[in-house]
């Protein structure tokens, strides 16, 4: 797979997990998809609880385990659709998810576990990467297509090694 460009970075707490959510939800525009990856309790609900502050969304942001789709209609009209394939047994199921729907409505999708999807989903623009270390985490920012591209370049995200 081609890369289109590359962030990586130290996250100190959960704060800073929000913030750099907060900073890519920002550049993201509608029909992006982005998979979230990382082990249980890696941060990945935390780091899509940013990207919703971004996007306008006050509320709260839980983790989609168990209804495999949290869909958030936003005020600038846009849906934000916060998927979790962690309990997915086929791939299959997808097509009851309705999950067609979401990606030609122009939906931001964010997939958590998207390795259970394998088939059925389409190409990300971002792949994000997030793991333990120390006491913060790290984040791997990874731009697949062009336009995760312009979206790591809007994102204002700093690059530390």
């Amino acid at each position: 797979m081609t890369s289109f460009g590359l962030i990586q970075t130290f996250l100190a707490d959960e704060a800073a997990t929000v913030d750099v959510g907060g900073k890519i939800g920002a550049a993201l525009i509608a029909g992006n998809v982005v998979f979230l990856e990382g082990e249980l309790g890696a941060g990945k609900t935390t780091f899509t609880r940013g990207v919703l502050r971004a996007r306008g969304h006050t509320g709260a942001v839980k983790s989609p385990t168990y209804t495999l789709c949290e869909p958030y209609e936003l005020d600038d009209t846009h849906l934000v659709c916060h998927i979790d394939l962690y309990r997915l047994s086929d791939p299959e199921e997808l097509e009851f998810l309705g999950f067609r729907d979401y990606l030609a409505s122009g939906a931001i999708v964010l997939i958590e576990w998207p390795s259970r999807g394998e088939g059925w989903l389409p190409n990300p623009d971002l792949k994000i990467e997030l793991s333990e270390r120390g006491s913060g985490r790290a984040l791997r920012v990874l731009a697949l297509t062009t336009h995760g591209s312009q979206v790591l370049e809007r994102c204002g995200v700093d690059h530390v090694e």
